[in-house]
This record gives structure tokens, sequence and C-alpha cells, in this order.
């Protein structure tokens, strides 16, 4: 965790006490599937309640914006569409160790790049958070409208039920709205 003790001169250090996590929901809202990262953190919103070391955002299409969140969290876990071979609505699961090398850059969506750049530029500043997740869906249609697929909305649930276990596993208390 990163206190006054180890934060970079000029980094803001967080005070709360536990490990510091964020949930990002990327993606673009008026482009179908692509929106998914965006409404899984809706139903997060309306279904759980978090403690204050867990900050949830709709991240949208923030870009550079999203730098200071990945700087003051411990813990990240992203939520986004992912190119695939694997059939819609499959869900795949990524860990730091997964988000290195050039075959996983061509895989990813747009957005995801620019996180990974985001969090190359955070290493370079020593304030990277030491653990970043992706939890992907493979999308069925990117097209423009509001609304997910049938297939993505039905994974929706899934995908913030497996957040809020993997916040609980880091000891935090999620509890239903």
């Amino acid at each position: 965790m990163k206190d006054e003790a180890t934060a970079r001169p000029g980094t803001v250090s967080r005070q709360s006490p536990g490990p510091a996590m964020a949930v990002l929901g990327i993606g673009n809202l008026l482009m179908g599937d692509e929106g998914f990262g965006v409404h899984v953190i809706r139903h997060l919103e309306r279904e759980y309640r978090f403690p204050d070391q867990v900050r949830v955002h709709d991240a949208g299409t923030a870009g550079i914006y999203l730098g200071p969140i990945l700087e003051d969290a411990d813990h990240v876990l992203v939520v986004d569409v992912i190119r695939s071979d694997n059939p819609p609505g499959s869900l795949e699961f990524l860990d730091s160790a997964d988000i290195t090398g050039p075959a996983l850059q061509s895989a990813m969506s747009p957005h995801q790049v620019g996180i990974l750049e985001i969090i190359e530029l955070c290493r370079l500043r020593d304030t990277a958070p030491q653990r970043v997740e992706f939890l992907c869906a493979v999308p069925e249609r990117i097209a423009l409208g509001l609304e997910l697929s049938p297939t993505l909305a039905r994974q929706v649930s899934p995908v913030a039920a497996e957040i809020v276990a993997r916040i609980r596993r880091n000891g935090l208390a999620v509890e239903h709205a």
C-alpha cells in the first residue's frame, strides 16, 4: 500500500486504512456492447454498497484522465470488452502477468490499449497499482445504440458478482444495497 513514507514527491497519499481498490468500467455507452463496462458499474452502484477503501468508477472513455485513479489504488479491476476468437458473451479474466507484450495489445479493445499505456506511464512515475486485473466480455454487437445485446446483458450480473467476490477476498466488506 502506498503511504506517506513511500510516496514519490508530488503524489497524494491515501489516509484510509486497508488496501485501496478501484473498479473501472470502461466503454462507450453509445456503441452497444462497447458500453459493457459502464453497464456493469451502474449495476454495482444500484445493487451494492462498498467500503471507503473501494472506489467504483464509470470510466467511460476517460483515457489519460484515469491516471490519478490508478495512482491512488493498490489493486485495480478493469471491466471492458475484448476482441477474441471465443464466442460472444464469453468471459475472459486477465491479471497483471497477462497484460504485457504485443500479443495482448492487439487483442484488447482500443480503450484497454489506452489503459495499458496509462498503466505504463504510472510505472514510469513509480505510482502504478500493485495489481491490475481485467474482467472482459466478448461483445456480440458493437454498433450505434444504447442497449447491450441480450448476450452481453446476461453477463452483467455474473461479472458484478465476480467483482464483489474479488473485493471480499481482499478482506473488504461489500453489502447489498
